[in-house]
């Protein structure tokens, strides 16, 4: 520190006129040095930093145009992704409803179908049951007939004998014969 301040001194007893000497003095000779570099860098380098740093500015600031726009821009879209995702959504429980209620019409149809079928079942079912009832008595009247018939023929054969069969046969050739003289 010592040699800083004798350094500022010395500076301060330099003579006005007359001599011209080389200061050895390091620090002094490298402030002044630099002072006077920084002084040339202002002066000189200001317009060129004024430029970059405007050429900066404006960078930045086309950016933030940019990205205004861009964020403008993509809330566009987005509000017209939301008004389209609402018609989407509208259109879609419009579907599922008519869905619904086509699969009810259809249920209900199916319902109807199946009852007019089992209706028509039922119906065929008791058709079925009245023709086998009615051949079963058919069939018990043929059997009860035909036991009859054979009972009968049983009894007149064994009752029968040979003139009474004579008998009875010119007696029906004697109706026989009067139904065709009237005629």
């Amino acid at each position: 520190m010592k040699n800083v301040t004798h350094s500022f001194v010395f500076l301060a007893h330099w003579p006005f006129a007359g001599s011209f000497g080389l200061n050895t003095d390091i620090l002094a000779t490298n402030l002044i040095n630099l002072t006077v570099v920084v002084g040339v860098l202002i002066f000189f380098g200001k317009g060129v930093l004024k430029d970059l740093l405007d050429n900066r500015k404006q960078r930045i600031l086309s950016t933030i145009r940019n990205s205004e726009e861009l964020r403008r821009g993509t809330l566009e879209q987005l509000e017209k992704a939301r008004l389209r995702l609402q018609k989407v959504e509208l259109e879609a429980d419009e579907y599922r409803m008519n869905g619904y209620s086509e699969i009810e019409r259809e249920k209900a149809n199916l319902i109807n179908a199946t009852s007019i079928s089992l209706e028509q079942l039922e119906k065929s079912k008791n058709e079925t049951l009245y023709f086998e009832k009615q051949r079963a008595m058919n069939q018990v009247r043929q059997r009860v007939f035909q036991q009859a018939v054979q009972g009968a023929l049983g009894t007149l054969n064994s009752c029968l004998n040979t003139e009474l069969h004579f008998r009875t046969i010119r007696a029906n050739i004697g109706i026989l014969g009067a139904i065709e003289w009237k005629r």
